[in-house]
């Protein structure tokens, strides 16, 4: 970068005002980055309105003061001002991100560029350093992987999860199958054996296998729970399907399925998601509502496919903190988020809940998932 004018903005003829005033009054217009220039010593030599408002320091505070100011204590006990310094006068420039400190000792993260400026002999007399405040981008930035990293603990829990279900229905579910019919048989031949007289005794022999049945009844709920088989091998209908024919006549409450989905399939890793959110909708229901009746509604056109879940209980305010299911409401709404939608939540006390979620299709792995992948 060359200049013909010295340290400061105003050259030393008219000409070079003419020139240097403009691109002083540019310079200052610029509010979105802090510009200003830096002796070879270390030393700021003048600040601009976007610094100001960047910075905290106003130029009066700041120009003549040792630009390591600006950094970090740690960043300053490692000589990094120094060594950006001396790296941009041997390479020309020299570009970092990193922590900054405003004057009311606040961070701010920060994209840095140092450029060595030089005079039309090649003399290098300073320093142009530009600032652009990246705090807000890397919070997004760390919301995006703390997103992916909760997908990929849910989806890495659906997999366990499936991987149990399958354990209890095909392995322990057969067992305790085989274990009942043995003990049928025993009690078909003790039956046969014993006298008349001692066929009461065999009443403790039946009381086991009621005690069998009882037991094989919860190892099918408990697998169902975790991740019914349907929803892999018939689909997300025919287990929501499933789910509110169980919910229904477990609790006593009318469940009405509208589902109206045609292609395309949604797969492994948005299926699941959409049938924990009526899961735990049902749950809240359940354990929340005293409603009398829930309709689930699933349908798509070419562009969104839509879930909606309501009620016709207490309702609650929405809008209210501390209602017990509030936690079950934010684990939905990140599982719809991962997705790419949107959920929202409709209430008001005596009026019933209804929650909604709209997906954009085709639905994408997240970027920032697929990212996390890579």
């Amino acid at each position: 970068m060359q200049t013909a004018g010295p340290t400061n903005w105003v050259g030393r003829n008219d000409s070079n005002i003419a020139i240097a005033d403009p691109y002083r009054l540019l310079i200052d217009a610029v509010r979105d980055y802090a510009i200003f220039m830096i002796e070879p010593g270390g030393r700021v030599s003048n600040w601009n309105a976007g610094a100001q408002r960047n910075k905290g320091y106003s130029s009066d505070e700041i120009v003549g003061r040792h630009f390591s100011v600006l950094y970090t204590p740690d960043d300053i006990a490692s000589g990094k001002p120094t060594y950006l310094l001396e790296t941009a006068a041997l390479h020309g420039h020299i570009e970092d991100e990193g922590w900054r400190v405003r004057e009311d000792g606040s961070r701010f993260w920060a994209n840095v560029v140092i450029t060595a400026v030089r005079d039309d002999q090649g003399a290098r007399f300073g320093f142009a350093k530009i600032t652009r405040d990246l705090t807000e981008r890397r919070r997004l930035e760390e919301l995006e992987r703390a997103n992916a990293a909760s997908a990929l603990d849910q989806q890495a829990r659906e997999n366990e999860q499936k991987r149990i279900a399958r354990e209890l229905h095909d392995n322990l579910g057969q067992r305790i199958a085989a274990l009942k019919m043995a003990l049928s048989i025993h009690w078909s031949e003790l039956e046969i054996a014993l006298p008349t007289q001692l066929h009461a005794e065999l009443e403790a022999i039946a009381q086991i296998g009621a005690q069998i049945d009882a037991l094989a009844v919860a190892v099918r709920r408990i697998a169902a729970d975790l991740r019914p088989t349907m929803l892999d091998d018939l689909g997300l209908q025919a287990a929501l399907e499933w789910l509110a024919e169980d919910f229904q006549s477990r609790y006593g409450v009318t469940v009405q399925c509208r589902l109206k989905v045609s292609e395309p399939d949604l797969g492994d890793f948005a299926t699941p998601p959409l049938f924990r959110v009526v899961q735990e909708a049902l749950t809240n229901v359940a354990r929340h509502a005293h409603a009398h009746r829930v309709t689930i509604e699933l349908e798509n056109d070419a562009k969104h496919r839509r879930l909606r879940i309501s009620d016709d209980g207490v309702g609650f305010d929405p809008r209210s903190a501390s209602r017990p299911e509030a936690f079950g409401l934010i684990g939905m709404r990140e599982r719809i988020l991962q997705l790419g939608g949107l959920l929202t939540v409709e209430g008001r006390p005596g009026a019933g809940v209804t929650i909604s979620a709209d997906i954009r299709l085709p639905v994408d792995i997240h970027p920032a998932l697929a990212r996390t992948r890579r």
